[in-house]
């Protein structure tokens, strides 16, 4: 069996609300040329917006906790390639999930930038004088904290070294972006919160599910630079 033909979808937890229903994914237009120079393009013009997910129905008046996560991308053999990390077992939350390397603003950090670098050299011993920052994509703050998560966008210039955190990361995935476009991995549900029906992003790879607020933060960087693309 080819990876092609390997079944999609992993043991993830997800935590589907009593009122939760499928709806259609509209299927992605790969962009040409789909390339790292492409994206820098579109995430250079781009705008961000603030977004809200979950329960959470506005901003919170206090600032709260503000996390930074890196989504670093480089050209690979399959094109434009993401880093993802697999959370253990062990931890008391999320565990098991995918996620982008990131975590919580520290008092020494000079930036949101440098909590960035800081938590992806902390997890994947990522050399921090490697990822070039690009831009921003969209912030959101988080329904369960209540966290204002801000992905960065970076760019390396081709696939680094890297060695996973065991107390963090289990597993170290590397994920070209076309293979979220593939038909198929790409799917959405509607979940109920707060008497209003909410979008709800999911990539089914090889042995793992990508959800919650990775899979928004991968379906907002897919969008922006599809959008680009064709608008341009």
């Amino acid at each position: 069996m080819t990876e092609a033909d390997a079944p999609r979808g992993g043991p993830q937890v997800i935590p589907h609300p009593v009122d939760w229903r499928e709806c259609e994914a509209r299927p992605w237009v790969i962009p040409e040329p789909f390339t790292l120079a492409t994206i820098e393009q579109a995430v250079v013009a781009y705008e961000p917006s603030e977004l809200f997910r979950g329960p959470a129905v506005e901003r919170p008046k206090t600032p709260g906790r503000r996390s930074a996560v890196l989504v670093a991308i480089y050209d690979g053999e399959h094109g434009p390639t993401t880093i993802l990390t697999r959370r253990p077992q062990h931890m008391r939350k999320h565990a098991g999930e995918i996620a982008f390397p990131g975590g919580a603003h520290d008092e020494t950090d000079e930036s949101m930038w440098h909590t960035a670098l800081r938590e992806a050299e902390e997890e994947v011993a990522l050399d921090p004088k490697l990822p070039r920052q690009i831009g921003e994509i969209d912030r959101f703050v988080t329904g369960a904290s209540f966290s204002l998560v801000q992905p960065i966008v970076a760019a390396l210039a081709g696939r680094p070294k890297l060695t996973a955190s065991p107390d963090e990361v289990e597993l170290i995935l590397h994920v070209p972006l076309t293979e979220l476009m593939t038909p198929g991995v790409y799917r959405a549900e509607e979940w109920f919160y707060n008497g209003e029906w909410r979008l709800m992003h999911f990539f089914d790879l090889v042995g793992d599910t990508v959800w919650g607020a990775t899979a928004l933060m991968l379906h907002n960087l897919l969008e922006v630079t599809e959008r680009f693309v064709h608008r341009n």
